[in-house]
């Protein structure tokens, strides 16, 4: 399984360490997506209305500052990188040694600076959405599709993708063909904020199982365990199997 994950707006940095190394990351055919991106993002992070123009607020300019500094400040794992609701709940760093690893096999972030990140690639703290317009680039979303589209089938393989990505994140991959068979959407129905929060316990219930179901249902009767979930079948071909997934069971 494939499990997508949102990044989060907010992240951690550090002091020390490596910088940014893109030949070390994985996904090596998204490497020239990536370079493509840096030194756009970068001068446009510099100008006087880089906040207008990334859609963040005035105050941020700490964070927007990050973006000039790209090639230059210590790298983060993934794992460490992304804070906030999903993170918090996801807790990677409580899990156990072979949970661990199922993590890093089953977890892809899609990020609008580096397309799609293992949770062991190392990266600078940023800050980008996938909304945004970049001078020189276009729309994010436009600039990923392609690229994801030649990757990410073989790295899913014949499992499934498990899809807990916003709409803004979606937009930049869509599984296509008989992938799209296997795919399924994690709904949280009457939730915003839980929503992220009951994300985040459904990839650790996946990263924590055994199981590798390889079709929506038996997904379904994985989750069962934990969760209440009920399976909704696509409303059509190019659209995902719905899967809800109400409060943890207790």
């Amino acid at each position: 399984m494939l499990i997508l994950l949102p990044p989060s707006e907010s992240k951690t940095g550090r002091t020390r360490g490596r910088p940014l190394d893109l030949e070390r990351l994985s996904l090596p055919g998204l490497t020239a997506a990536r370079a493509a991106l840096l030194g756009p993002v970068a001068e446009v992070s510099g100008r006087p209305a880089a906040a207008d123009l990334l859609g963040v607020s005035p105050n941020l300019t700490e964070e927007i500052a990050r973006n000039t500094r790209l090639t230059t400040a210590p790298s983060v794992p993934t794992a460490d990188l992304y804070t906030g609701v999903l993170y918090d709940a996801l807790d990677l760093a409580s899990l156990d040694a072979t949970a661990r690893r199922r993590a890093n096999r089953r977890v892809l972030v899609i990020s609008a600076l580096f397309g799609a990140l293992r949770l062991t690639d190392r990266v600078p703290p940023y800050r980008l959405s996938m909304a945004v317009n970049v001078p020189g680039v276009g729309p994010l979303a436009g600039h990923w599709r392609q690229p994801l589209a030649q990757e990410l089938p073989a790295v899913v393989g014949r499992g499934l993708v498990i899809d807990c990505r916003s709409s803004t994140y979606a937009a930049a991959w869509v599984p296509q063909g008989d992938l799209a068979r296997r795919w399924v959407q994690i709904r949280v129905p009457g939730a915003t904020h839980m929503a992220k929060h009951t994300r985040g316990l459904v990839t650790r219930a996946l990263c924590q199982s055994q199981q590798d179901p390889r079709t929506p249902s038996g997904l379904a009767e994985v989750l069962a365990e934990a969760f209440r979930v009920e399976l909704h079948q696509p409303a059509s071909a190019t659209k995902p199997w719905v899967l809800d997934v109400h409060t943890p069971k207790s």
